[in-house]
């Protein structure tokens, strides 16, 4: 029998059902701390796939996420935040999920089980070697994500991924693994919970550093941000008033004047008479 992923280890905890509300919450509670330091120790291994990462895009290659069940939904949540937040297009962070977009909101059965299917819907972006490809699996055993990595490697885009389990068939099969081993669940298998938070951090950690090495933050700015809400409006109000050292009144003639914060930031000198 094949090593059991450390992702389907039994928990620590025994008759939780049994337990008081209240040590179901401290017990969770302890878990979800001890996921910080597990990323933490693969600070090394996000900064070679970070780096590697721009390098290929500031060649105009795009980001894709492949993952099913949670694991997708986690890659769908974070390409899907990357528009507005760095005022990036809309294909150049792509997540995608096994099953379809459907399978966002309700599970499509057996559509992990598929090594095949992962590079089919690749192939509806027309990739090629400036592009990188991160397989997102907890256990880092999903055929879907397996066989998609595999697939892109063969064609040369740069591969990664973001495992919880240690040497794992996924991070076997890309130049660039991160595994984040957080250890078992509370509930036994249920890897929405430290695997899905420890995932979360590092798709944070990745976007977050290479939209900020492709420069789009400035200072510790989002002036690439999408005016798309009042809220947003008004954060791009304050950011100019702060830098221009501008009333509120001239710093919103001037966003409605530009568009975005960046472009009042680089032409406001010019605007004065």
């Amino acid at each position: 029998m094949d090593r059991l992923p450390d992702t389907e280890k039994t928990s620590k905890y025994e008759h939780i059902e049994k337990m008081s509300t209240a040590d179901i919450l401290k017990s969770v509670n302890d878990e979800d701390a001890t996921v910080a330091g597990a990323v933490a120790r693969v600070i090394p291994e996000i900064e070679k796939l970070v780096n590697a990462i721009v390098a290929r895009m500031q060649e105009g290659g795009r980001l894709f996420y492949i993952g099913s069940g949670t694991s997708g939904r986690l890659g769908v949540v974070d390409a899907s935040e990357c528009p507005p937040t760095f005022g990036v297009p809309h294909d150049l962070v792509v997540g995608i999920i096994a099953g379809g977009d459907g399978a966002i909101r309700r599970a499509v059965e057996f559509a992990e089980d598929d090594q095949n299917q992962a590079w089919e819907d690749l192939k509806a972006y027309l990739p090629d070697e400036k592009d990188t490809v991160i397989g997102l699996a907890a256990s880092g055993t999903t055929p879907y994500v397996i066989g998609g990595v595999r697939q892109a490697r063969s064609h040369g885009l740069l591969t990664g991924c973001i495992a919880c389990s240690a040497d794992s068939p996924l991070g076997k099969a890309v130049e660039y693994p991160v595994e984040a081993v957080v250890g078992p669940e509370f509930v036994t298998g249920s890897t929405r919970m430290k695997s899905g938070t420890a995932q979360k951090m590092i798709l944070n950690m990745i976007s977050t550093s290479v939209m900020i090495k492709l420069g789009r933050v400035r200072g510790n700015k989002m002036v690439d941000m999408q005016l798309s809400n009042q809220k947003l409006v008004a954060r791009g109000v304050r950011m100019l008033m702060n830098e221009l050292k501008i009333g509120q009144k001239e710093a919103e003639s001037e966003l409605k004047r530009y568009g975005s914060v960046r472009a009042v930031l680089e032409n406001y000198g010019n605007s004065l008479s």
